[in-house]
């Protein structure tokens, strides 16, 4: 059952949620979370909150953005947003929906995604009392800074939903949450789904031990160094860190090439090492990161990174699980998984529903998140637990 200390203050408003194409499967689970616990609420009578529209079966608001045969778009509620909190959820990084451009299959791109939510806030037309967007991969997340004559396309985005009347904005484990002073009077969390990657990680594998002599936390370059740091304190191990050198007179793909990935820290022979970041994108620095720890002669190696994109497929993947290179990976149902990635033996799927869930709940009573932000309690009594398991 979820937290009872919330629940006796009034909601801001009518809870109500956009579900856009991006998300609508994780939508659909946290709808169900959230109606579920205020249907026991009120069965139990531990909740004063009695008043009509509170409790619901769904609380998912009729939404579509139709498009015309140029690939325009516009968006259309069927239901009223008249004073309600407004949560509007989107996934940018789902390229398997698609949509037709003059009889052409186009699938969406992060720029499309971006614009519909643009889309339902102008719909709402200022008539919700309180909107927050909740953008599991921060668009743009990577260009989150300046470093020659470049856009600075992530502090536009947030500005630019601010000034459409945002008061909200969170993420799943920015990029870099600095990015967040593009706007710093307006509402921004950077959510870190440690705990649960520390529980899935506990659940599948049975023979960890969690001490510094059996277990290292790496990360995998110098932007990773935060998550990394928190993990080491938390579960009582060591830490190391890669940094990438690359080759500043050639430009690749808008950026300098890595030319060779060097390690700092202790040894990490014999011992298991958790790889911790924040996307695998193609996947290539994560890989040769685990074969590098290999060459150290690491034990195994667990890969965790919250969003999974794969944007250069699986088989990668399926040649390092073969080598032994890698023991698991885990990723978040926060972004779009394929199929073939959720059949994958080498696959731990961390779901981040009832999470997400909780923080949309607790955000309506306008209660504070700061227990669900800095989850210490939760993951110590996880892993002391697991640990007599294991005697």
């Amino acid at each position: 059952m979820v937290n009872q200390k919330y629940v006796e203050s009034i909601p801001v408003g009518p809870l109500a949620i956009v579900a856009l194409s991006g998300s609508k499967q994780l939508c659909d689970t946290v709808d169900a979370y959230i109606s579920d616990w205020r249907k026991e609420r009120l069965a139990s009578k531990e909740s004063p909150i009695t008043y009509q529209g509170y409790v619901k079966d769904s609380y998912l608001l009729n939404v579509s953005t139709p498009r015309f045969g140029t690939g325009e778009a516009k968006c259309s509620l069927a239901d009223s947003v008249r004073g309600c909190d407004l949560y509007i959820i989107d996934d940018v990084t789902n390229y398997s929906i698609e949509y037709t451009v003059c009889g052409h299959k186009n699938h969406m791109s992060p720029d499309d995604h971006y614009a519909d939510i643009k889309r339902v806030i102008a719909a709402a037309a200022g008539k919700a009392h309180r909107i927050t967007v909740i953008m599991p991969f921060l668009y743009e997340s990577r260009q989150h800074r300046r470093t020659a004559r470049e856009s600075m396309d992530c502090a536009v985005m947030l500005q630019e939903l601010v000034n459409m009347g945002v008061d909200n904005i969170l993420t799943f484990d920015a990029h870099d949450p600095r990015v967040n002073n593009a706007i710093p009077v307006s509402g921004f969390e950077s959510i870190m789904p440690t705990y649960q990657f520390i529980k899935n990680l506990l659940k599948n594998v049975d023979d960890l031990k969690i001490d510094a002599d059996h277990l290292m936390m790496i990360s995998p370059d110098e932007g990773a160094m935060g998550r990394v740091v928190y993990y080491a304190n938390v579960l009582g191990v060591n830490m190391g860190m890669f940094y990438k050198r690359r080759d500043y007179t050639t430009i690749v793909d808008g950026r300098n090439p890595i030319v060779a990935h060097e390690y700092l820290g202790e040894s990490v022979e014999g011992k298991d090492v958790i790889i911790v970041d924040d996307m695998i994108s193609s996947g290539d620095s994560m890989l040769d990161v685990a074969k590098q720890l290999k060459m150290r002669k690491a034990n195994r190696v667990f890969v965790a990174s919250t969003f999974g994109l794969f944007t250069n497929g699986l088989e990668k993947f399926d040649e390092a699980y073969e080598q032994g290179l890698i023991s698991k990976v885990m990723t978040t149902n926060c972004v779009y998984q394929t199929p073939e990635l959720l059949e994958r033996e080498w696959y731990i799927n961390v779901d981040v529903a009832k999470y997400t869930a909780l923080f949309i709940d607790k955000l309506n009573h306008d209660s504070s998140i700061s227990d669900l932000l800095n989850p210490y309690e939760k993951i110590k009594k996880r892993v002391t637990k697991y640990t007599e398991s294991q005697k």
